[in-house]
């Protein structure tokens, strides 16, 4: 097959192959067109940037680091305030154990001198009903109380 442009004929394979060519450097120039056209828009684009005012950020992060501060220091206090609380419960329990120890030992005192007490008068209660049987004992016996 042969085609003839211009003046040039072209035979076969030479005319795909430089068609070919063509495609390829004309595509080539389009996406490197593209890409430059993007750049400028790009370019364009960030020169137009301005920046967004974030001064009414900073200063509602530096409010909250106030606050937080504060918090944190009210924690600090919370946190000593409970340390010294646990610390003065810590010995009142100690005080209330050493008062009830005494006060066992009181008790128990107090229970052995009453039941020494309560063997005193029972062998009292002993000696005074021996006593009175003897008593009883004697005046029945003797043969003058007349009494049979």
């Amino acid at each position: 097959m042969e085609v003839e442009y211009q003046g040039m004929k072209f035979k076969g394979g030479k005319f795909f192959i430089i068609l070919s060519l063509m495609g390829a450097i004309i595509g080539g120039g389009w996406t490197g067109y593209k890409f430059y056209d993007d750049y400028l828009d790009m370019k364009a684009k960030i020169e137009s940037y301005t920046a967004p005012d974030l001064s009414n950020y900073d200063e509602q992060i530096a409010v909250l680091k106030s606050e937080i501060s504060s918090v944190l220091e009210e924690v600090s206090l919370v946190n000593d305030v409970a340390s010294q609380m646990q610390t003065t419960i810590r010995e009142d329990l100690k005080e209330i154990k050493q008062d009830v120890r005494a006060i066992d030992k009181v008790v128990n005192d107090i229970e052995d001198r009453v039941k020494a007490n309560e063997r005193e008068i029972s062998e009292d209660f002993k000696i005074l009903e021996k006593e009175i049987d003897d008593k009883i004992r004697k005046a029945l016996n003797n043969p003058l109380s007349g009494v049979k």
